[in-house]
């Protein structure tokens, strides 16, 4: 895999083999074990380390990096994350409900609860055996259905909007219950053959739903992605892309590109997995003092870093341009956004978007700007969490797209390409 005109192709691959964040956590590990990457255990005590590519896994997160020499002072890195807002099964999620089969779901992160109903939805994620062992499971098949009220029972619905409950009306329909069905004993026998395992085995899940529409090219020409989950696998594919191409191993000796795809981030990275937690700079002071640095050389080199903080950004809508800043409209298929707020709801500085606008400068490549409405509430990202809790420097830069948090979403083929492209330039760095 490397940054190539393809990218936008490659991305749509990488999304449909990544339905869950675990999925795509493993497609990256195969991306990189393909590519010659060494595996380090976080539990080993002694890494051994050379010339070449390592990364280190743990549920859905990856990090990733090459040494280039063996003397380190200073991390080239690029945060990403790869979950998604989707619905999560509960613990206790099949029951059955004025006789059909119904799941318990959690709303994970911020979706827009609308975008699931009435799509043929599969279910992908892990399970766990009684050995302590994680299986990953796919249903690619239409299982479940978030049915919608028909407009004769509410038909007020398209004056006055949908209103939706999530504990009401976004349990999914999965069957239909006959007076003998148990619930509990169908669905672990469904999911114990997904993960070729034995049903008595199992001991808990993570599991969620997925749209099985596949991704695809689409529009005019083909010049735009129709897919679920961009936010925020087009930047997890970016970054991969850029660390595996082969030039990225010729750059700067004392320098490590490293990309960093974690988990949790859509609710509010605070886990073991996530940005908010100790992982990223445990992996970089242990890479520091493996190769012979010493805890200060450690906090140099962090200090001397640069992060991109690569998330999604909102393209300009052309329905409700009016949501958008007037001066800092993101156009699709005019490349990577810089994103700013005063308020450090984005980790970008004055000198780091510096750093970035002539990094694209000197490489030809195009930046947009965008700083949300004065008016309106700003998101984040990895970003300001990395900055504060390693004091790394970050700037947040994301590819345009709509229909963000949807169960499908849209960006413009050609800023895959070019996002690639800004993300190799800053590793080379």
């Amino acid at each position: 895999m490397g940054c190539t005109d393809a990218d936008a192709q490659g991305l749509i691959g990488f999304v449909d083999a990544s339905p869950s964040p675990r999925h795509a956590a493993q497609a990256i590990v195969e991306a990189l074990v393909a590519a010659g990457f060494q595996e380090l255990s976080l539990r080993a005590p002694r890494w051994q380390l050379g010339v070449g590519g390592f990364f280190v896994a743990r549920g859905a997160t990856v990090i990733a990096w090459r040494l280039r020499g063996l003397a380190v002072t200073r991390f080239a890195a690029v945060g990403a994350h790869t979950d998604s807002p989707n619905l999560r099964l509960k613990p206790r999620a099949p029951y059955v409900n004025e006789g059909c089969l119904q799941f318990g779901v959690e709303v994970y992160g911020g979706a827009l609860w609308n975008s699931w109903l009435d799509r043929d939805l599969g279910l992908a994620g892990a399970v766990q055996t009684d050995d302590g062992r994680s299986h990953l499971v796919r249903v690619q098949k239409p299982l479940a259905r978030v049915t919608q009220l028909a407009i004769h029972l509410d038909r007020t619905v398209n004056e006055q909007g949908l209103k939706l409950n999530p504990q009401l009306h976004l349990a999914p329909l999965w069957g239909v219950a006959r007076k003998e069905t148990d619930a509990a004993a169908e669905f672990h026998e469904l999911i114990a053959r997904a993960a070729g395992v034995e049903a008595g085995r199992l001991v808990g899940h993570d599991l969620s739903l997925f749209d099985l529409t596949p991704s695809t090219l689409g529009g005019l020409g083909d010049t735009l992605v129709f897919a679920p989950r961009l936010d925020n696998l087009a930047s997890c594919h970016a970054g991969l892309a850029a660390l595996l191409d082969p030039t990225v191993a010729d750059g700067p000796a004392d320098s490590v590109p490293m990309v960093a795809c974690f988990d949790h981030e859509e609710i509010g990275s605070a886990s073991a997995d996530g940005a908010d937690g100790v992982l990223l700079g445990t992996v970089i002071e242990r890479v520091v003092a493996t190769l012979g640095g010493s805890r200060e050389a450690y906090h140099a080199a962090v200090a001397s870093s640069l992060m991109l903080s690569a998330d999604m950004s909102h393209a300009v809508h052309p329905n409700y341009a009016d949501k958008h800043e007037p001066r800092h409209k993101p156009f699709f298929g005019q490349g990577p956004v810089l994103k700013s707020n005063v308020n450090m709801r984005y980790a970008t500085t004055p000198e780091t978007a510096g750093v970035l606008r002539a990094l694209a400068r000197r490489n030809g490549l195009p930046l947009q700007d965008f700083v949300t409405r004065t008016d309106l509430g700003c998101g984040s990202t990895i970003g300001p969490i990395t900055a504060s809790r390693l004091g790394m420097p970050v700037v947040d830069l994301g590819a345009p797209m709509l229909s963000m948090h949807s169960a499908r979403e849209c960006m413009a083929a050609a800023d895959q390409a070019s996002y690639c492209a800004l993300l190799r330039a800053h590793l080379l760095a």
